[in-house]
């Protein structure tokens, strides 16, 4: 019981409640937006897209794997609230993922408007996943990971998720072609800037 109440007031109610609607959203964009743009994310996103594309395994499940995989390997790092409340972002991303693909996509239109879709899918995977890590969980395993390099090398953390991000892209292109993967890159860097200025308002400077 008292094991409970310490991981009850770890967790804090307030907080799981804003990175699951953070994870929610994230997912939203995801399926809404990237999955039928052809415009691809980098990192865990763009690698479940991948998946997606050459085995035909949805997000909601690959996203959950992975992200298991990176926060076990992180546990010391990170320590128990954060592995946890990342579990909860995970968790909620793949559930409500896996929601929407019960529904036919809002806008297919956006795979002729390739430009647009790259800043709407930076808002949303920017906005999403900042509010997460801002309350100190990440829905993705390569938020873990971006946060490890960002620790590692003493770098901002938009800049490790564009290290972990370009990797991705250049592997994105087995299926997408150059040109799009040019608005990929404009998404990642756009929503890597959006991570990082979402964890810095209102912070305050130590």
């Amino acid at each position: 019981m008292a094991f409970l109440k310490k991981l009850f007031k770890d967790i804090k109610a307030f907080s799981c409640l804003v990175i699951v609607l953070g994870s929610a959203f994230l997912a939203f964009g995801l399926y809404n937006v990237h999955a039928l743009s052809g415009v691809t994310e980098g990192g865990a996103l763009g690698l479940n897209l991948l998946l997606e594309y050459w085995f035909g395994i949805s997000p909601s499940l690959t996203n959950f794997v992975f992200s298991a995989v990176c926060y076990f390997a992180g546990w010391r790092m990170f320590g128990r609230t954060f592995i946890m409340r990342s579990a909860i972002a995970a968790g909620s991303f793949s559930a409500a993922y896996g929601i929407f693909e019960q529904f036919d996509p809002l806008w297919p239109q956006l795979y002729e408007m390739p430009l647009l879709a790259a800043l709407l899918g930076a808002v949303f995977v920017g906005v999403g996943t900042g509010v997460c890590v801002r309350c100190g969980g990440a829905p993705c395993g390569d938020d873990a990971l971006a946060m490890c390099i960002s620790r590692g090398l003493k770098i901002k953390v938009e800049w490790a998720y564009f290290i972990t991000d370009i990797t991705v892209l250049a592997l994105s292109l087995t299926y997408i072609p150059l040109g799009r993967i040019v608005y990929s890159l404009l998404t990642v860097v756009l929503s890597g800037q959006i991570i990082g200025l979402v964890q810095r308002i209102g912070a305050k400077k130590k």
